[in-house]
């Protein structure tokens, strides 16, 4: 029986590159996929397919809608869309991210296995599937991620009744779709479909969309994807979901004063969350166990309760999130060759990829208010920025969240353009603790959309933002 250092199960964004960090300090690694190709739900249905679709559907929406401001011309007509060809370029963006994968498994000689990974005691790992095998571990990695959850009383039938799994691979642009939930998967895929030309509803069970987000950024949000053609049923509670042969019926009550909504479509897509997947890992084996939501327990240093297994990403606590399962994985690596790495959960940053985009950091004016936290603001909008003029990009705002007696950076967040990958700056500026007044005095290049981000910190700093 082949032993290694440290075998991940999994090789999503969080495992795989535990993986190569593990490689990286000298460590014998194996990795354990149950598919036959690597990257887990973020590569494979997940950040990378529903990028690529959000990138086609922009094109397009632009082309309908903006092209004539440049003085383009594309006739009287609606772009032409081929879409088989569109889902096509999808896939090819998928296939390539994959097979980079694969390579920096050989790359850093990782010894890969293809099939489900289930313990048979708390340092074997029995391999069913491709490369049925047993192997043993020094050290144990979970890193199986999550599934879509669903409600109670709805069945995903995978036809008309939808995860975002299945409406990244659809055949057809629908006429009417309603998506369930109007969190970032829900929003986004939406907005996709939205700008393909479908009749997009949304129905969310809070009083707003992307909820923990921002309340100033989840309104603008809600107004610029209603621009689009979204339509939006918001504080309605979804009682039944009834798939027929060509179509979906969704009916769902008002909760303030429980009148009933009635809506026809072609497919309903439930985007309610996510939940930890562990099922098949045989986990009573190794003496470890699941709590009331399916997460695995672990202390701060990502341990379980046997000191030599770990368990990162979407199976343990904290937000869902494909970076933050990598640093998790790097942090174990480093952990695991007597290291001393930190991560900041605070410091995760959080982004919705629709258009505009919006990103956050940080707490919110809420958090901070429930916490009894003295802060200062200051919020610099993008009409404002002659670089976002000049794209036609005017929608959305930074807003920063400054101590009000330090001046330390507390929050940051923001919708507009290029916002996720703006959001960097703050994330860095953030972790050294730097103060608005600092972002306010580094020189930021004319014109960016990132002076933005300078001008809100100057706007919270004495209010003295230059051009507003």
């Amino acid at each position: 029986m082949k032993e290694y250092d440290v075998v991940v199960i999994g090789s999503g964004p969080g495992g795989y590159v535990s993986a190569i960090r593990n490689a990286q300090l000298g460590k014998s690694v194996a990795l354990v996929e149950k598919y036959s190709t690597l990257g887990g739900t973020c590569l494979n249905v997940g950040c990378i397919p529903s990028k690529a679709m959000l990138d086609s559907a922009e094109k397009v929406y632009e082309a309908n809608e903006h092209f004539q401001d440049h003085g383009i011309g594309i006739g009287s007509e609606k772009v032409n869309i081929d879409f088989s060809k569109l889902m096509g370029r999808v896939q090819n963006v998928v296939s390539d991210t994959c097979n980079g994968v694969s390579y920096l498994m050989k790359k850093n000689k990782i010894d890969v296995y293809e099939g489900l990974g289930s313990f048979v005691d708390s340092h074997t790992v029995k391999i069913e599937g491709k490369d049925s095998s047993e192997i043993k571990g020094k050290n144990i990695i979970i890193a199986t991620g999550s599934k879509p959850s669903t409600l109670p009383g709805i069945e995903i039938d995978k036809k008309r009744v939808i995860t975002s799994t299945e409406a990244l691979k659809l055949e057809e642009i629908p006429k009417k779709m309603i998506v369930i939930g109007g969190g970032v998967i829900g929003l986004e895929l939406g907005s996709v479909y939205a700008k393909l030309g479908s009749e997009v509803s949304v129905v969310e069970f809070a009083d707003a969309v992307i909820a923990a987000m921002d309340q100033e950024v989840s309104k603008v949000m809600k107004r610029a994807l209603e621009a689009q053609g979204v339509k939006f049923y918001l504080g309605h509670a979804v009682t039944e979901v009834k798939a027929k042969k060509n179509g979906v019926e969704v009916i769902a009550k008002k909760r303030k004063d429980d009148s009933e909504l009635k809506l026809d479509g072609d497919y309903c897509l439930v985007c309610v969350g996510r939940s930890p997947f562990t099922q098949g890992l045989n986990l009573e084996a190794a003496d470890l166990s699941t709590d009331d939501r399916g997460r695995i327990a672990v202390n701060e240093h990502l341990q379980t309760s046997q000191s030599h297994i770990y368990a990162i990403g979407d199976v343990v606590r904290g937000a869902m999130l494909a970076h933050k399962a990598e640093e998790e994985g790097v942090y174990v690596a480093e952990l695991i060759n007597g290291e001393k790495p930190h991560i900041d959960y605070n410091l995760v940053p959080g982004v919705v990829y629709t258009h505009p985009e919006a990103a956050s950091v940080g707490k919110t004016e809420q958090e901070l208010k429930a916490d009894g936290v003295k802060f200062k603001k200051g919020s610099f909008p993008f009409k404002a920025s002659g670089r976002a003029r000049a794209s036609n990009e005017s929608i959305g705002f930074v807003k920063v969240l400054a101590d009000a007696d330090t001046d330390e950076i507390l929050g940051v967040h923001m919708i507009g353009p290029r916002s996720s990958d703006m959001i960097a700056q703050a994330v860095t500026a953030m972790e050294y603790r730097a103060s608005a007044e600092d972002i306010a005095r580094i020189c930021h290049a004319h014109p960016t959309y990132t002076e933005s981000f300078k001008e809100a910190c100057l706007a919270a700093t004495e209010d003295r933002a230059l051009h507003i």
